[in-house]
């Protein structure tokens, strides 16, 4: 029981992750220049994250959801609003 709902908790994490990107990446760039690659990026790392949680009993869920948010920032910070916002910051 306690191993399934740790991988419930990590698979909700990660659903809600990755909705807060999908709802700011619309906000920001609209829907002309979403970046569906890397939304389908991050479902597949989710989607990796939730099996080994799965596989593993080792590992905490404090420690999937981690590394699953840190995924998402990364993922973030290679889109093009981000990128224009660097830009503009830089110079």
């Amino acid at each position: 029981m306690k191993k399934t709902l740790g991988t419930m908790m990590v698979a909700a994490a990660v659903v809600m992750l990755t909705g807060t990107f999908a709802f700011a990446e619309y906000a920001a760039a609209g829907t002309g220049a979403f970046p569906y690659f890397q939304l389908g990026c991050l479902v597949v790392g989710g989607l990796i994250v939730v099996s080994l949680k799965r596989k593993y009993e080792q590992m905490y869920t404090a420690e999937a959801v981690g590394v699953f948010a840190l995924y998402t920032v990364l993922m973030a910070l290679f889109t093009n609003p981000v990128i224009e916002a660097v830009k503009v910051m830089v110079s």
